[in-house]
């Protein structure tokens, strides 16, 4: 089990379930606009957000928005470490920092007592693309070694200052690189790991590498926050990563569609029923307090695929010539036409969370 740091009012590490994490991509110094997007990521499922701060007047306005939010805030600082001291005098719950890049020994010192004194912890930050060039030359380029390489080296920055208030993250577009970095890194230190893949790439394929990539670490245990990285709103890495934590099973979800990918034996327009009962599902949790989480609907597009293979769905249907034959349980209850089945399928959910 790794070590548990606290940044604001969340744990990372130890026995807390994996955090969610995304990062502001306002400009810092535009206060109203950072706020608002703030809010939009917290209400999005947003557990820690990280700002920018390469300026002074980044520091200064850092400290009038940690004062209309409640999320915890990251400052995210390369090269002056003048701007890391200032960023935790303005209130920030963490910093990231590359001490690589931060200057000598002296400063990062001084950086390290001052979050020491603030409480907060340092996440490491190592990325392919700021490799030390030694590293580099050591290993005949970019590697999963070197990168694990760098990350300690650089921890033992902090903690030969006497800092051990430490997360690690080491990120690569590399989806293999990725994975092998934080596989050595997690057999090396009981320091919490931040993963994920830098510059995924644009949503359809930032998806699927994050995918790739952070559902093999978290699937084996590694991993204690996150953030997926896309080119895109920043809402839509927290939305992607919350059904990325439910798909690997560690949160769970309102509810769980289940439906078969369609065949020759597929006689109703199954792409559109399941797609049609998934949205309104989720109005229907939005709307209403108190149904049931984790509710498992089966849409299914024949009888081979229906009661039988979907038996573990809390409620469902097997389709057949412009009808639908609903379950639940595994236990059929009436037959419905196409037209009425989404309509049954969202008065069973309410049923069934009574």
């Amino acid at each position: 089990m790794k070590k548990q740091v606290k940044v604001g009012n969340i744990n990372i590490g130890g026995d807390a379930p994996v955090s969610i994490q995304s990062m502001c991509n306002t400009a810092t110094e535009d206060v109203e606009s950072t706020v608002a997007q703030l809010r939009r990521l917290e209400n999005a499922g947003c557990e820690i957000a990280r700002l920018t701060v390469p300026s002074q007047e980044a520091v200064e306005a850092f400290a009038v928005i940690k004062q209309q939010v409640d999320i915890p805030l990251v400052a995210d600082i390369h090269f002056d470490y003048r701007l890391a001291i200032g960023a935790i005098d303005a209130g920030a719950d963490k910093i990231r920092i590359n001490p690589g890049n931060i200057g000598g020994e002296d400063k990062i010192r001084q950086v390290a007592e001052k979050a020491g004194d603030a409480g907060i912890p340092i996440r490491v930050g190592v990325n392919s693309g700021s490799l030390e060039r030694d590293i580099i030359e050591a290993n005949g380029g970019v590697t999963a070694e070197g990168l694990a390489e760098s990350a300690m080296r650089n921890v033992a920055l902090l903690e030969k200052c006497g800092f051990e208030d430490i997360v690690v993250s080491l990120k690569s577009s590399d989806v293999k690189m990725n994975c092998r970095a934080y596989r050595l890194v997690d057999g090396m230190c009981d320091y919490p790991l931040h993963i994920g893949v830098t510059e995924a790439g644009t949503p359809e394929m930032g998806r699927i590498k994050s995918a790739a990539g952070l559902g093999a670490l978290l699937l084996d245990g590694i991993g204690d926050t996150m953030r997926v990285s896309l080119t895109a709103d920043p809402v839509e890495e927290v939305v992607f990563a919350r059904k990325l934590l439910e798909a690997t099973g560690l949160r769970q979800s309102d509810f769980e569609i289940v439906s078969c990918p369609t065949c020759g034996r597929t006689q109703v327009d199954l792409e559109k029923l399941a797609n049609e009962a998934e949205r309104r599902l989720t109005a229907l949790y939005r709307e209403k307090q108190g149904l049931r989480r984790g509710l498992k609907v089966a849409v299914m597009g024949c009888a081979v695929n229906g009661p039988g293979e979907a038996a573990g769905a809390d409620i469902g249907v097997a389709c057949g010539r412009g009808e639908g034959l609903l379950f639940t349980g595994g236990r059929t209850v009436r037959k419905v036409p196409e037209e009425d089945i989404v309509n049954e399928l969202i008065r069973m959910a309410e049923e069934y969370s009574r």
